[in-house]
C-alpha cells in the first residue's frame, strides 16, 4: 500500500554526502627470495603477488555526519580515504563523494574537500605559517577578505596568537598540527577526511584538536571521517564508527551498540567500606571475576545479562561505599573485535561455510 508520509520522507530525505559501492583496490607487489642469484632472476622476470589492500566495501555517510573509521595497521583505512580524496584511483567499485567521482579530481571537487594526515607536514617548512596560508588563498582563489575572517577566526579557536608567524621548523609538534588544520580548512571545505590527525601530540593538544574538529564540524556542517588508534578521538567526535579489518567492514553502527554487540560483560567497581573484622578483605570472587585495577575499587567482570542481580547481592551481602556498573573499555571492545576477525581467518574454509 502507498503510504504518502514515507514517500514525502524519502523525497525529503538528504542525499549522502559519501557513498560506497563494493569498492577494492588491489596492490601489485614485487616477490622474490634472498640472495644474489633471486635477484638476477628477478631482473630477467620479476615475479609479483596481488594484494587486496580495500576488498569490497560498502557505506553511505550523510551530510554533517562525523564517522569514526577505524582499524588495526594495515586494515586498509588509509588507503580507503585516499580513494575518497582522489589520490589514489580504485581497482574496482564505486565512490562518490559530494556527487562528484573522486578519482576524476575535478577542480569543484577539490575545492569542496581536505585531507589531513597526522605527522605529514604540508605547510612550507622555512617559512612563518601566514605566508603558507596566504599561498592557499591563492591556490583556492579565495576572496582576500572572507580569506581573512576566518583565517583569523581560526587562529582564534586554536589559540595560535603570535606562532603564525614563526618558520614551522621552529614550532612544536602540537602547534605544527594547529597550523596544519588552519591552512586545510582555510577553503571551508565540506568534507574532512582526518588520517589520525593527533598522531603523537600529548593530551591536552589532542584535546584541542577534537574541540576545534567539533566546532567546525557544528559551524559550518561539514561531514567527517575520522580514522584514529585514540579511542578518546573517537568517543569525543563520533556517535557512529565503521570497523574495517583487512580491508572488509566488521561493523558499521552507533558506537555504544559496538559493546553490546562484541562484548557481553559489564564490569561492576565496588568500593568497601571497612575491611572484614579480621582486617581482610572478603572474597568478592564469588560474585564474578576479578579484573586488575589502578585504584583501591575492586572490578568485577560479569556477564551483561547478570550485572543487575550481582549488583543486589553485593549491596545486601556486603558494606558497600560506592557502587558503579560500566560497560567495557571501547578499547577492549575493538580489540575484541578483531580477535574475533583474525580467529574467524584462520579456521579452515570448510569450517566457515557451515
Amino acid at each position: 500500500m502507498h503510504d504518502p508520509a514515507t514517500a514525502a520522507s524519502a523525497v525529503n530525505a538528504p542525499h549522502p554526502t559519501i557513498r560506497v559501492r563494493d569498492l577494492r583496490k588491489t596492490f601489485n607487489v614485487p616477490v622474490r627470495e634472498g640472495g644474489l642469484s633471486a635477484a638476477a632472476r628477478s631482473l630477467v622476470r620479476r615475479e609479483t603477488r596481488e594484494i587486496a589492500a580495500v576488498a569490497g566495501i560498502s557505506f553511505e555517510i550523510a551530510p554533517g555526519e562525523v564517522v569514526g573509521f577505524l582499524g588495526p595497521n594495515g586494515a586498509g583505512k588509509t588507503t580507503s580515504l585516499k580513494m575518497l580524496s582522489g589520490l589514489l584511483y580504485p581497482t574496482s567499485g564505486e565512490a562518490t563523494v559530494l556527487g562528484h567521482v573522486p578519482s576524476r579530481r575535478e577542480s569543484a571537487f577539490l575545492r569542496r574537500i581536505t585531507m589531513v594526515m597526522g605527522n605529514r607536514n604540508q605547510l612550507q617548512w622555512d617559512l612563518p605559517a601566514l605566508d603558507s596560508f596566504e599561498l592557499n588563498r591563492a591556490v583556492y582563489r579565495l576572496e582576500p577578505a572572507e580569506f581573512r575572517r576566518t583565517r583569523d577566526e581560526f587562529i582564534e579557536l586554536l589559540d595560535l596568537g603570535e606562532l603564525v608567524k614563526k618558520p614551522v621548523r621552529n614550532l612544536s609538534l602540537g602547534e605544527r598540527m594547529k597550523m596544519e588544520f588552519v591552512g586545510a580548512l582555510l577553503h571551508r571545505p565540506q568534507v574532512l577526511f582526518l588520517d589520525e590527525p593527533t598522531l603523537g601530540l600529548d593530551v591536552t593538544m589532542q584535546k584541542r584538536i577534537r574541540s576545534f574538529v567539533a566546532e567546525y564540524n557544528r559551524r559550518f556542517g561539514a561531514t567527517v571521517l575520522l580514522t584514529s588508534h585514540y579511542m578518546a578521538d573517537v568517543q569525543a567526535l563520533c556517535r557512529r564508527v565503521i570497523v574495517i579489518h583487512h580491508g572488509r567492514i566488521l561493523f558499521d553502527g552507533n558506537l555504544a551498540d559496538l559493546a553490546v554487540r562484541f562484548n557481553a560483560t559489564k564490569t561492576i567497581g565496588v568500593t568497601l567500606k571497612d575491611a572484614g573484622s579480621d582486617g581482610e578483605s572478603p572474597d568478592l570472587s564469588v560474585y564474578g571475576e576479578i579484573v586488575p585495577s589502578d585504584d583501591d575499587r575492586i572490578l568485577l567482570m560479569v556477564p551483561r545479562a547478570e550485572a543487575a542481580e550481582v549488583t543486589t547481592r553485593l549491596l545486601r551481602d556486603l558494606p558497600v561505599a560506592d557502587l558503579t556498573i560500566e560497560d567495557p573499555p571501547i578499547e577492549d571492545v575493538i580489540e575484541q573485535v578483531f580477535a574475533e576477525a583474525r580467529d574467524e581467518r584462520e579456521q579452515p574454509a570448510e569450517a566457515r561455510s557451515r
